[in-house]
């Protein structure tokens, strides 16, 4: 037994006895408090007047009435820009250290995120908390003297006047702590590479020299890494180069659709931790082995709203209805789906990250995201969140024998009326009008607003197969490759039709 991983484990297991008591509901009203006194004096604490808010006993309900709501662009057209031409306090104390650039999943153009000194120390913080929680995983001590390689964005930074400016992977990796580098992989060299092909081609390169424990990243990178080293070292699966890979932290996306082309390149299970890491924040991760969903990190520079998703407050353009009602986490129910609103150590307030969640144990404060609210596909009233296509679609997999690891659709208008018109990245030969009808079939016995739509306009589903690479292929068109770079789940019908001619052109 190795005697640095027996320590390693030893300080795990005891720092969990020590901090496992946590009230998230009373974390989270000092989380509030400590947010309104440090930006009380900021143009925005002034504007919406945070200390008469501190002033008031039921601070949480005079913060909710007294500041709006804010998306990224309406935040950044009265607030943000300000920080871009050096204004200081702003709506948070100084100027920012860093700005997260992310186009998400809704286009080329990058949000400038900012990400303060007090944001890296929460993210880094949530981090050691995540490590902790491995207490509970019951691994071996062997697997904590074992590499973890992180696939992010590059850490080669781009200086822009008084800060650095990349995607919140390569900001969190270039401030990893020093002890933790002699775990890190692929190191600081070749997580500087900017370009995503050639920085695998060093991965594929030095993987035999690493002795890999745990894999970190976006699904669908990570497993064209997988498949890149298994190719370039001819391999039936990866752990016949990484024999003690244990761990795969996801995160970002729903890990479900990948499932089964993951595991094909396994050659035996591996533990899957989900994470949930925005450019805005380390939200929540995975904190026990009995269930998939997410712990909130509750006592570290985030405070947390849930607007009901209801139709009514949702806006054309995804962003809310300023009159939505918000609810604390001690008001919340389980499994209802809602809006996350967040307000951060990074000057956002009462902001829509655009994620949808609900629930799965009110007490210990766990969630699983069940979708983004400019994804919900709800032409003709069908009312589909994410996580029914994912459910629907690991049905389609299993019963077809498939690996179904991207996808895309749209409730398109053809001449006899709307279809839902799914486009899955796959290399089978099943009949997709057999596809189509099991997943019609998946839906409406998973949704009854949709069994409803079906009986009116909605006329069915189409699908259509394409290889996996050309969804790799439009994200690298259309954005970057790797990094934080995901899928759309859900187009417009002006996006989709974007879409289906770069699939036409790739024929």
């Amino acid at each position: 037994m190795a005697i640095l991983g027996s320590i390693i484990k030893g300080i795990i297991d005891a720092s969990e006895v020590i901090t496992s008591e946590s009230n998230p509901v009373e974390e989270q009203q000092e989380v509030l408090l400590q947010l309104l006194e440090t930006a009380k004096d900021t143009q925005f604490g002034k504007e919406y007047d945070f200390s008469g808010i501190l002033e008031n006993e039921n601070t949480a309900g005079s913060f909710a009435k007294n500041v709006p709501y804010f998306d990224y662009n309406q935040i950044n057209k009265k607030w943000w820009h300000k920080l871009h031409d050096g204004t200081s306090d702003v709506t948070w104390p100084g100027n920012p250290d860093y700005f997260a650039l992310s186009s998400g999943t809704t286009g080329k153009t990058s949000k400038r995120i900012p990400v303060t000194d007090a944001m890296v120390q929460s993210i880094r913080g949530a981090g050691i908390k995540q490590v902790l929680a491995l207490s509970n995983f019951d691994f071996s001590s062997d697997f904590f003297e074992k590499g973890i390689l992180m696939l992010g964005s590059s850490t080669d930074l781009e200086e822009h006047n008084d800060h650095l400016e990349g995607e919140i992977s390569g900001i969190s990796a270039s401030n990893i702590p020093s002890w933790f580098s002699g775990y890190y992989k692929p190191g600081k060299e070749i997580a500087k590479i900017d370009d995503w092909d050639q920085r695998v081609a060093k991965i594929v390169e030095e993987a035999p020299n690493w002795d890999i424990g745990a894999l970190s990243g976006i699904p669908s990178w990570i497993e064209l890494m997988l498949k890149e080293v298994i190719k370039g070292h001819d391999l039936n699966n990866i752990h016949e180069i990484w024999p003690n890979l244990t761990v795969y932290t996801s995160g970002g996306v729903a890990f479900g659709p990948y499932e089964k082309s993951f595991n094909s390149l396994m050659g035996k299970p591996v533990s899957v931790i989900d994470t949930y890491l925005a450019s805005e924040g380390f939200m929540a991760f995975q904190n026990r082995p009995e269930t998939d969903a997410m712990k909130l990190v509750t006592d570290n520079g985030i405070y947390f709203e849930f607007v009901p998703f209801e139709p009514d407050y949702i806006l054309e353009d995804g962003s809310l209805a300023q009159d939505a009602p918000s609810l604390t986490l001690g008001e919340v129910e389980k499994g209802v789906n809602y809006v996350l609103i967040i307000s951060t150590v990074s000057g956002t307030w009462r902001y829509l990250i655009g994620d949808t969640i609900e629930f799965t144990d009110v007490e210990r404060a766990e969630i699983k995201i069940t979708g983004r609210t400019k994804f919900f596909l709800n032409t003709v009233g069908s009312q589909l969140s994410v996580n029914k296509l994912d459910d629907a679609l690991q049905q389609v997999e299993n019963a077809f024998d498939l690996e179904i690891p991207e996808y895309t659709l749209c409730a398109k208008k053809y001449e006899d009326g709307f279809y839902h018109t799914w486009y899955l990245a796959s290399e089978s030969t099943v009949d997709v009008k057999e596809i189509a009808k099991k997943l019609d079939e998946a839906l409406k016995d998973a949704n009854k607003n949709y069994k409803v739509a079906r009986s009116k306009a909605l006329q069915g589903v189409k699908v259509f197969l394409v290889e996996p690479d050309v969804f790799y292929n439009w994200n690298d068109n259309n954005k970057k490759k790797g990094g934080q770079v995901k899928m759309e789940r859900v187009m417009c019908e002006e996006k989709f039709a974007e879409w289906e001619d770069f699939v036409a052109k790739q024929n």
